[in-house]
């Protein structure tokens, strides 16, 4: 789903994004309510940046990715841990990607087309630049439960990618 956001940017650097667990529901400019086996999640756009509700087994959890005031991380390159809402596995890494106008661009087109007509995808345009934007895509495979997020920066030619994967806990051994 594509749509555009009546909203300037709040987070208008991608030094400025900082990641969380947790994080009680914030105000979101679009959702999608996303249905996947055993799994209700919901893709929020804040901004630009993003939020993910998740819930599985009657535990939720959150995970927050825009400009965040006190007690929050900066955006890490990867992370990997235990979710405390349930015994569930939580893998999280992110990139910045510098690109040139023209690359710049070619993504952005490339990453929108992927996203807006994708069933478990929302994509956000922000007014003044047909390249600002925020996109997310969720995907269920093999018990895992995968989403990929896009936060663009135009004006610094940056884009934000992050990867989250959430699975079953594996005993250890196997």
């Amino acid at each position: 789903m594509l749509t555009t956001l009546n909203a300037a940017y709040s987070d208008t650097r991608a030094s400025d994004l900082a990641w969380a667990l947790g994080r009680e529901p914030l105000p979101a400019l679009a959702t999608l309510d996303l249905a996947l086996p055993g799994v209700t999640m919901q893709l929020r756009l804040l901004g630009a940046s993003h939020q993910v509700l998740l819930e599985q087994d009657g535990a939720t959890c959150s995970e927050t990715v825009a400009c965040l005031p006190g007690g929050s991380t900066p955006l890490p390159l990867g992370v990997a841990k235990r979710l405390d809402c349930g015994e569930r596995e939580y893998e999280f890494a992110a990139r910045v990607e510098e690109l040139t106008p023209t690359q710049f661009a070619r993504r952005a087109q490339e990453l929108l087309a992927l996203v807006a007509d994708h069933p478990h995808g929302l994509a956000g345009l922000f007014p003044g630049s047909p390249y600002a934007f925020t996109a997310l895509l969720a995907q269920y495979r093999e018990g895992q439960v995968h989403w990929r997020t896009w936060h663009a920066y135009p004006q610094e030619g940056q884009l934000v990618a992050t990867r989250t994967r959430v699975g079953a806990r594996v005993p250890a051994g196997v």
